[in-house]
């Protein structure tokens, strides 16, 4: 049973979000051999002031 869990910046569409559960299922289905109903996709959103790069805030300021 995978659980694949995806960090985003806060901001994607509920279409979006549907469109990447739904290709990141099957490409799990198809390559782990793994169930369809037993393959969950978690997404977590984050403000980009919650997260850094190159000692930076993502945020651009």
């Amino acid at each position: 049973m995978p659980i694949i869990t995806v960090d985003l910046f806060e901001g994607r569409s509920r279409d979006q979000r549907l469109a990447f559960a739904r290709a990141v299922t099957q490409a799990a289905v198809e390559i782990l051999k793994a169930p369809l109903d037993h393959t969950w996709v978690v997404f977590r959103d984050s403000a980009q002031d919650h997260w850094a790069m190159g000692g930076k805030l993502c945020d651009g300021r």
